[in-house]
């Protein structure tokens, strides 16, 4: 959905959006679009978002603009070269965990094509002023594929001539495919050569039309719930796309390699509870599924050993050690060894007064851990899934009625 917001921003005419959500994320982007000059409507369950060249033209040197992306990483890392499009002062702000998370790739990069930045010492608030002059780059990809993104949506919509964006060590694949099957939807052209050049091709000049656009089910979020069938009883899910770009997908395959009872049909996926064994799964990158994989390798008799714990410093939290200190509590041992997480399953996972460091992803975790554990759990900051999954505790309440060991426990 953000990426749609941000497609439908650079695009001219009317974009139709249908299966939008209300996460704060969803609506950090919503705000953002506003305020760079797109207007939205709600009408029947369907959003329309209407943009125009004139926004991206318009002269105003004495202009100033504050958007605030709330907590989205993804928000702030691709609006910002979006943002460098203008010829105006936009200041970006922030709240909680975004305003320590590191935005020096801004620093480096932005002059080099020609906009102003000035930043807090490479955090937030960081203010920029365009216009943005599209050219060939060299970038980092190891922190985050997020400034790419940004980059490929701004390239599209500037560029004249082709260009291309060298990348060295790009994490997090599956996010760019994604990133490019939207701007392909919207008409913009963008090649991937082996994840390392990616060139943009200038789109030939459109009049004002419709564009219709489907927002995809969230695989991130589905992981959670999928992993609370495996756990805690029997689940079907609706809405998943297999043939998805997107990256969390692969939870699926965790599932299958765990021994759980997995079973595909069109667009629903239904997962039942067995006994399960510990699996080796590499998140490099899909980083997001290391919480929902701690609670599944949880219940499952081994040492399951994920890869990628390097990706997982910057986010809401840091999630390695929020994951390792929280799952202690529930009597489960996490070992954190270089870029390997060890998990030891044990029979008994006990129910306690556990911390989402304010992490959406924690929360969910530790919730859905919580489902077959002894004893009642109690999530401090459990209002945190507010940012992605705000529903995530009612749909969790109604695995209730379909599952006699959910009812073990309460969720709080």
């Amino acid at each position: 959905m953000q990426r749609a917001c941000a497609a439908a921003l650079i695009t001219p005419g009317t974009t139709i959006i249908d299966n939008f959500g209300s996460s704060n994320d969803e609506k950090a982007a919503m705000d953002i679009i506003s305020k760079l000059g797109a207007s939205i409507n709600i009408v029947d369950n369907k959003m329309a978002i209407t943009s125009n060249d004139y926004i991206f033209r318009s002269q105003f040197p004495e202009k100033n603009v504050i958007v605030n992306v709330g907590e989205s990483g993804l928000s702030m890392r691709m609006f910002a070269p979006i943002a460098g499009l203008f010829n105006y002062d936009i200041i970006f702000t922030g709240e909680g965990s975004i305003l320590k998370r590191p935005m020096n790739f801004f620093d480096e990069i932005f002059p080099l094509l020609d906009v102003e930045v000035h930043s807090n010492n490479g955090k937030l608030p960081v203010t920029l002023r365009g216009p943005l002059h599209p050219k060939d780059i060299t970038v980092d990809g190891s922190l985050s594929s997020q400034f790419l993104t940004g980059l490929l949506f701004a390239f599209a919509k500037a560029c004249t001539v082709p260009v291309r964006i060298i990348v060295k060590d790009l994490s997090s694949r599956p996010y760019i495919d994604l990133t490019i099957s939207v701007l392909k939807s919207f008409g913009f052209q963008i090649h991937n050569h082996n994840y390392e050049v990616f060139t943009i091709h200038p789109r030939a000049p459109l009049a004002a039309h419709s564009i219709k656009y489907t927002v995809e089910g969230d695989w991130s979020n589905a992981a959670f719930l999928l992993v609370s069938g495996a756990i805690a009883g029997e689940i079907t899910l609706k809405g998943a796309d297999l043939n998805s770009c997107q990256g969390d997908k692969n939870i699926v395959q965790a599932l299958y390699d765990c021994g759980a009872d997995v079973h595909l049909h069109n667009k629903e996926v239904t997962v039942k509870k067995k006994p399960l064994k510990a699996f080796e799964f590499d998140a490099t990158h899909c980083p997001d599924l290391f919480p929902p994989l701690v609670a599944l390798a949880a219940y499952c008799k081994g040492k399951t050993m994920i890869k990628g714990v390097t990706r997982l410093l910057f986010k809401e939290s840091n999630r390695a050690v929020a994951l390792r200190d929280e799952f202690k509590k529930m009597n489960l041992d996490i070992e954190l060894d270089g870029d390997w997480m060890t998990i030891n399953g044990r029979n008994e996972i006990k129910g306690a007064n556990v911390s989402s460091h304010n992490d959406h992803r924690i929360a969910m975790a530790t919730a859905v851990a919580a489902l077959a554990a002894k004893g009642n759990t109690t999530i401090e900051g459990a209002e945190a899934v507010k940012k992605s999954y705000p529903d995530f505790y009612k749909d969790l309440k109604a695995l209730k009625t379909n599952s006699n060991a959910s009812k073990k426990a309460d969720v709080i």
